[in-house]
């Protein structure tokens, strides 16, 4: 749920000043990439709470669900091994390794890829807690 700043109801206050600082410290054209995935990723888990995690903005929902970060030449997308493995043939042309992908600076971000991403992890998270809480 939004609320009048367009910002996810369900985020403190404080973290999401944090990541807009995060995201600041980057240059305009790459603030507009993490910003524009950042919403990519709020509406396709839109119960999902934004914190700082291992130093870049990450995804919780019953668990980290995805972090994201820049870097000189590539944005940084982690999903965790399970979201590269489901769909690694669709991440086959970037470069990566088990948990993360690498998306290429000068090359528009796969937003419809991301989407998928994020909510099959919202999906693997629920059915785990779900599993755990019975």
């Amino acid at each position: 749920m939004k609320n009048n700043e367009g910002t996810n109801q369900s985020t403190d206050k404080s973290e999401s000043e944090l990541i807009d600082t995060f995201i600041s410290q980057f240059p305009p054209e790459v603030q507009s990439k993490l910003q524009t995935l950042r919403q990519v990723i709020r509406e396709a888990a839109p119960e999902a709470k934004e914190k700082i995690s291992y130093q870049m903005p990450t995804f919780v929902l019953a668990g980290n669900l995805v972090h994201y970060s820049a870097f000189k030449h590539h944005i940084g997308f982690y999903p965790g091994l399970s979201g590269i493995t489901v769909f690694k043939d669709e991440l086959s042309k970037y470069k990566g390794a088990k948990g993360s992908v690498q998306f290429p600076m000068d090359q528009p971000l796969p937003y419809d890829l991301i989407s998928r991403i994020v909510k099959y992890r919202v999906m693997e998270n629920k059915e785990k807690a779900g599993v755990k809480r019975q």
